[in-house]
């Protein structure tokens, strides 16, 4: 098992728990967002302020964190790709497990590991990093608008339909093509 580097801001000491169940603390901090956090049109920029506001509980079974993460979003409009952005509150819940240890104390691996297993502390440390991934990939949209009723791109030249609502082609259904190239001829 690697430790954690605890100048992550990511990265969370719960020495203070010192795994009594029932003990609490609270963490409200402003961290810097990760890289790569979001998707496809939809992301946290690197490096903008995550507000959280956590509750740190220790449990039999470990640390439950819960509470929520306030970032900021920007994204690209899918139907004109224009920059969007907005603030976005995750409601984050997580039970972090402790290692699991002998009857002398000694940690051990555990031989039932699951296919889903939960995050583990780490010498008394918890990462936060993967579990606010999770939640913020989770609760982004994957095909972002600038408002509701955007209406989009051109198909045929790529305009902005926005700008001009009245914006058409005159096209020719390809079936039809032979039928107008003889219309064409008579005149």
């Amino acid at each position: 098992m690697t430790g954690l580097d605890a100048r992550n801001p990511l990265v969370l000491d719960v020495r203070n728990l010192q795994r009594t169940p029932g003990s609490m603390i609270t963490v409200i901090e402003s961290v810097p967002a990760p890289a790569g956090l979001g998707v496809a049109l939809a992301r946290v920029p690197e490096g903008s302020p995550i507000d959280l506001d956590l509750r740190l509980e220790s449990v039999l079974e470990g640390v439950l964190v819960t509470g929520t993460a306030d970032l900021l979003v920007s994204a690209e409009c899918s139907r004109c790709l224009d920059p969007v952005d907005w603030h976005e509150e995750i409601d984050l819940t997580e039970l972090f497990r402790y290692p699991a240890t002998d009857a002398r104390g000694a940690v051990v691996a555990d031989p039932d590991e699951s296919d889903d297993p939960l995050p583990e502390l780490q010498d008394d440390y918890l990462d936060l990093g993967p579990v606010l991934r999770d939640a913020v990939v989770l609760d982004l949209p994957l095909a972002p608008l600038c408002r509701e009723d955007c209406p989009g791109l051109c198909s045929q030249c790529g305009a902005r339909l926005a700008d001009d609502p009245g914006h058409a082609h005159e096209t020719t259904d390809p079936r039809w093509a032979a039928l107008a190239a003889l219309a064409d001829r008579d005149e």
